[in-house]
């Protein structure tokens, strides 16, 4: 480490001296500044801060004694030591002047060189000292303002107690969070200034008498606080007994942060999971006892596959219109809708009148079934089984009764069946769970329902509506018949090694060929410049990620791809709200009309350009 050399100033008018002197005290770490006059001396101590001064008293001019006083009277120089060297003779008068001008010492010359030298270290030791405390003043200066700095702009309230557990310190930070000023808490206790509520005044104390005894040397609690405004304050609370090298208490830091918000969070947190959970349960409940059900009244598979599928997709669909509407309401025409929208029923051959009516969520997932049921027995049985047939669903609310007619019109001839079947027994129980009710009436050219249900006008919602980007329905575009992709190279880009299953079984039965399935954005980007096909189809989430680089790399290389996914729309990338969205749980058919309208959309786009 470099040490700058320490400066002794000699001031005599006979160079010869101070060449003597130069020559004593050459030394490692001194540097000796030579003048002739008291001007010259002067002129040096304007620049140079000195560790001791050598005058001599006799000098042409402005002698030692001038200046001495000289250096006494400026800031700059009055605490520099000096000592006086002289060769005339004296007397008490001229010493005692010497030493009230401010001189440490009086020595005659000739001076005893070991004299000169120890006087002279014991000052440059001194002077040394004096710059390390210097120093050391500046450094702890320095970091009480960046501890300053820190308390005050700290999202922690530092709060600082002494052995009798009365506050000492109170932070730029607790002055924030609870309210009051500094100058208001300092020299009371937590309970006496109503900071600590009294319900935990005995736990706080033991806490801090432990770490007082030393028992505890630091510890964490959580404890709730109270602002100024009387607010309830829920914090973590990081306590460290503070003790001198010898070991002997002085006083308890607390560091204090508020989780209050976090609290609440996670309380909300874990409402909302066992929320999830319960619905989730209920979900998969209600899907297994659809499936027993259905096998259990049909005939075999090729009667299973499409009932069940078509239950599911009816449930699905009830369910995205309340995750639209946050599991608020739903709205039942769009309940109906829903049917129409997945191919259930010809919008040309359904007529739909009623005020508008938002059901609660249980309700309309209930409903939902009840209606996908009446269209699918509508096709079997009913009016929907013949090319002129009708069917009118009317609805209104009378003494907080929601009632639904449903009438057939020009199918079949129907009388009363002499065996109860699960879609039948489904439309009743569904609506009875609900606290409503389901009454059959046959009439000679359709059969009619009677469906209510309990209805509320308050729980009404007028919220936005978010609808799903599906292109098209089942059925449309390509006819009923089976859709061809031969020669088309496809990538799946799904992270559910069922659903990917699925999808490539899907895919390759209509003669398109798979490139993957690939499961994350980086894989799948990779595999998207790295590999030649025609299209892809996007799960809208790959392992926790958003699609949306995803999409772009696609989008970049102008190939056309569909979004198979289980969110809404407004979870998919916003940038992207053109392309199409096949939704989770799919129907085969409509996945694969929609794939083949990528082309077609594609070829449309080039002629515009073109």
């Amino acid at each position: 480490m470099h040490i700058d050399p320490v400066k002794i100033l000699a001031v005599d008018d006979v160079p010869e001296n101070l060449a003597a002197l130069d020559a004593l005290l050459s030394g490692e770490g001194l540097e000796l500044l030579q003048a002739r006059s008291g001007d010259e001396a002067l002129e040096l101590l304007l620049k140079h801060d000195v560790a001791l001064a050598l005058l001599d008293v006799q000098m042409p001019g402005m002698d030692g004694f001038e200046l001495a006083e000289l250096m006494r009277g400026t800031e700059r120089t009055r605490r520099v030591p000096i000592i006086f060297l002289t060769a005339v003779a004296t007397d008490e008068r001229r010493r005692f002047r010497g030493y009230e001008t401010g001189a440490v010492d009086y020595l005659l010359k000739p001076v005893d060189p070991q004299i000169v030298r120890s006087k002279v270290a014991i000052f440059v030791e001194l002077f040394r000292q004096r710059l390390e405390l210097s120093r050391q003043r500046d450094d702890h200066a320095a970091a009480l303002a960046k501890l300053t700095a820190h308390g005050d702009n700290s999202p922690l309230a530092l709060v600082e107690l002494d052995a009798d557990q009365r506050i000492i310190s109170w932070s730029k930070g607790a002055e924030r969070l609870f309210g009051w000023r500094s100058a208001e808490v300092a020299g009371f206790g937590a309970v006496e200034v109503k900071w600590l509520g009294a319900e935990q005044e005995a736990d706080f104390a033991a806490l801090l008498n432990d770490m007082i005894d030393g028992t505890l040397p630091r510890a964490t609690q959580t404890l709730r606080f109270h602002s100024a405004e009387g607010l309830s304050l829920d914090c973590e609370c990081y306590c460290s007994a503070l003790r001198d090298g010898t070991g002997r208490f002085f006083s308890i830091n607390l560091q204090i942060l508020d989780v209050t918000d976090r609290r609440r969070a996670e309380e909300t947190q874990k409402l909302l999971i066992g929320e999830l959970n319960h619905r989730v349960k209920n979900t998969l409940a209600s899907v297994q006892a659809i499936a027993t059900q259905t096998l259990r009244h049909s005939t075999g598979p090729s009667d299973f596959a499409p009932t069940f599928i078509g239950r599911i997709h009816a449930l699905a669909s009830a369910h995205s219109l309340l995750s639209g509407a946050t599991w608020q309401v739903a709205s039942l025409r769009e309940l109906i809708e829903g049917q129409l929208s997945i191919g259930a029923i010809e919008a040309d051959r359904f007529e739909a009148a009623g005020p508008p009516v938002d059901l609660p969520p249980e309700p309309a997932l209930h409903l939902a079934l009840v209606l996908h049921e009446l269209v699918t027995n509508a096709h079997k049985y009913g009016a929907l089984s013949v090319p002129e047939g009708r069917v009118r669903l009317a609805w209104d609310v009378n003494d907080n009764q929601l009632v639904l007619e449903w009438q057939e019109r020009g199918g079949p001839s129907v009388t009363p069946p002499t065996r109860r079947g699960f879609g039948t027994a489904l439309i009743e129980r569904s609506l009875r769970a609900d606290g409503g009710s389901a009454e059959p009436h046959y009439d000679a050219d359709g059969i009619g329902w009677t469906l209510t249900l309990p209805y509320m006008a308050g729980a009404r919602h007028r919220g936005p509506r978010l609808r799903p980007r599906v292109m098209g329905r089942a059925g449309e575009g390509s006819g009923t018949g089976g859709v061809d992709l031969q020669g088309k190279r496809l990538l799946l880009i799904e992270d559910e090694a069922l659903i990917a299953l699925e999808l490539a079984a899907i895919l390759e039965d209509s003669g398109a060929t798979l490139v993957g399935p690939v499961a994350s954005v980086d894989e799948a980007r990779a595999m998207i410049k790295g590999r030649e096909f025609d299209g892809a189809l996007v799960d809208g989430n790959l392992q926790g990620e958003p699609a949306d680089r995803v999409a772009q790399a696609l989008t970049d290389r102008q190939i056309p791809f569909i979004f198979v996914s289980g969110y809404g729309s407004e979870h998919l990338p916003a940038q992207f709200d053109h392309i199409p969205v096949v939704a989770k749980p799919f129907d085969a058919h409509q996945l694969l009309e929609m794939v083949a309208a990528m082309w077609i959309a594609t070829d449309k786009d080039a002629d515009a350009a073109a």
